[in-house]
Parts: C-alpha cells; structure tokens; sequence
C-alpha cells in the first residue's frame, strides 16, 4: 500500500472562555474553532513496527518515543480496534510548539485518519479520543468551525462560518498549558456567561462585531510576569493593523482577522520585519473542500 499524507490544520481559538471546574480536576470552557491553511505534514507507511520519526524547522525537542502524541494516539487506536500491524510515522514540524494553536492535538488526529485509512479500521468516536486531550475531538473535526463545549468533548458545527485570512504571530516561546491553567484558577474568576450565540450571523461584518465582544479567559494570565508577559508586545503589534486580534487557546501564539490576503500579508510583512525573532505567518481561513498547507 503507498504512503499516505495529510496536513494537521492549525487549530484556532478565536475566543475562549473557562466557565468551571470539576471536582476531578477538569475546566469547562466554552470556545469558537476554527482552522487555518497551514500546519504540520503527516505521512504514514506500512511497517512491521510502529515507529514515529520527526523533522522540519520545530523538529528539535520533539519525542519519538511514546512520549509523543502522535504515538500515543497510534496505540490507542491499535488497542481499541485490535490491530496488529504497525505504520512508519514521519511528522514534519512546522507549527511552534507550546503555542496555543493545537499542533500536537491536530497531529494526532490527522494520524488518527491516516492510520485508520492504512489499517482499514473505523477512526476513534470522539468519546475515543477525548483521553489524548481536550483538543483532539475537535481537530477530527477539522475544517469545519467548531462550538466546543464541556471538556472538549460537546462539539457543535458553527452556525456561521468564518471566511478570510489571519496573521498568526509567536514570540518563539513555549507556553505551558498546565502552567497557565493553574494560574488562572489562583488569580482569576470563573465566568459562568460563555461565548454569544452565532446565531444571526451572516456577513462578515457582524461576525468581526460578534468577535470584538469575545475574549480569551487565559489572555491575561499568560502575560503575566513568570508566563510570557511578550504576549501582551505580540498582541499590540498585530492591533496596528487589525480591527480584531486576541490570543489563541493558552498562548503564545495570537492571531488577527482580515478580510482579504493582501492586508494579511502586509501585516505579517511588517511584523516579521520589526520582530525577526517572532514566528509569523498569513494564513486563509479553512473552509470545507479546501485543503490546508503544510
């Protein structure tokens, strides 16, 4: 069988709000997702054995051994659908890692589909997949925009989907999720109002005005000294030139909305130029039938 080969979208949170906590430990939340035309490569093979290996320019750092998701996610499926034969995994990195924007959730589950394609066998439920993380429900879902709920596991499709493009910026540091979490829930209230309905949504003009009353519920909690305080230096610079710019997921990377490639491209020019440190790129808004780039 030919190796097959797929790109892990970019997974956006436009907004997100923490409405809760378990007794267990885990955050409801309630979040907008969308995908973006860019992200990580993904490519599968038959093998005797199921090995992963990684390069690309955010390869360094990366596990192949069963610390890695894609990993993990490789024997879950093989576990649940009793499949013996194994797959060579190649992952290539083109997403920073630790920056908000599901790279690790959205490689395993394009591995997920990878995988179950090459083996023959039915893809994880959502309930399946929801043990390797909040974010991997979701990421199957891809490219369609997202209502997540609970603990990621209520996915409902958006009532409206976003179109254009986004400039996504990271300041090249990596943001524990944990880390930003456990701060929030010492310096911060949860907030039992989530998201507005999207409801009556259908221009863009009333979704930039729907976005510009969301927020992000961690957005202040990583800029905080001891977390990554050059989220707050990101976020201004992209403001210049955005009518709407906020945080994704736990950082560190953020992102703004335009309405066409030219006005993204040049933002994303002008900061890469002011910030060569910074990990910046224009990327289109994924619609369904439109593939995403590696």
């Amino acid at each position: 069988m030919a190796t097959n080969e797929a790109t892990a979208p970019a997974k956006i949170n436009l907004c997100l709000y923490l409405t809760g906590l378990r007794e267990d430990g885990y955050h409801l939340l309630e979040s907008l997702v969308v995908f973006a035309d860019l992200g990580d490569r993904l490519r599968v093979a038959p093998a005797d054995e199921l090995t992963l290996t990684v390069d690309g320019p955010f390869a360094e750092g990366v596990p192949t051994d069963g610390g890695n998701l894609v990993l993990k996610t490789a024997e879950r499926l093989r576990t649940l659908r009793g499949v013996t034969a194994g797959a060579s995994i190649q992952l290539t990195k083109h997403l920073p890692h630790g920056g908000g924007i599901g790279g690790g959730s959205s490689d395993a589950a394009c591995a997920l589909s990878l995988l179950a394609d090459l083996w023959q066998v039915a893809p994880l439920t959502t309930v399946e997949a929801l043990p390797l993380g909040a974010d991997v429900p979701v990421c199957l879902c891809a490219p369609q925009a997202m209502e997540m709920r609970g603990i990621g596991e209520d996915l409902t499709p958006a009532p409206y989907q976003p179109e254009g493009w986004l400039v996504l910026a990271n300041p090249r540091v990596a943001v524990p999720t944990g880390a930003v979490f456990a701060l929030h829930d010492r310096i911060s209230d949860f907030s039992p109002q989530g998201m507005e309905p999207l409801d009556g949504i259908g221009k863009p003009d009333d979704f930039v005005a729907w976005l510009r009353r969301q927020r992000n519920d961690l957005t202040r909690v990583a800029c905080e000294d001891g977390i990554a305080p050059v989220i707050g230096d990101v976020l201004a610079a992209l403001r210049v030139f955005a009518e709407v710019a906020e945080m994704s997921g736990s950082g560190s990377t953020c992102w703004a909305l335009f309405r066409d490639e030219a006005t993204a491209q040049t933002c994303a020019d002008a900061i890469a130029a002011d910030h060569p440190g910074w990990w910046v790129r224009a990327a289109r808004l994924l619609l369904r039938g439109k593939p995403a780039r590696a």
